[in-house]
């Protein structure tokens, strides 16, 4: 099976910046696997994003590019998973996810945990079918 590193035309300035070893997605035969992405800093101003949900918000937007780049959407995710700062959060996160996948939803983890800077209130992940 071919794999294919798949770098969303709009995908945020810092993030082309930061030298880390990773595709922002992949994808693999008939999947879409798209790496953890936390936004903490807005895509057009790079400003500090605050509170949970605008970045959950910020978050899904850009992993509903990369989807669309690599030729599919959220309607097509299969599996999520939510790395959360804070327990307390769950529900306004929570809020937001469900804008965006209003029908028939993924399967989905939530696991609170550290997270990379002190800033990020939220990552997320998924996997999805082209």
């Amino acid at each position: 099976m071919e794999k294919e590193a798949i770098i969303p035309a709009n995908l945020p300035s810092w993030v082309k910046k930061m030298p880390l070893p990773l595709s922002p997605a992949v994808k693999a035969g008939a999947f879409v696997f798209v790496s953890g992405y936390a936004g903490f800093l807005d895509r057009k101003t790079e400003a500090l994003v605050e509170g949970i949900e605008a970045q959950t918000r910020e978050t899904l937007e850009v992993i509903k590019d990369a989807l669309e780049a690599a030729g599919s959407s959220l309607d097509k995710v299969v599996k999520v998973t939510v790395f959360l700062r804070n327990a307390q959060d769950f529900s306004k996160m929570n809020e937001v996810y469900r804008t965006f996948f209003p029908k028939d939803p993924p399967a989905r983890s939530t696991i609170v945990t550290g997270l990379a800077l002190p800033e990020i209130l939220v990552e997320i992940e998924c996997t999805a079918v082209v």
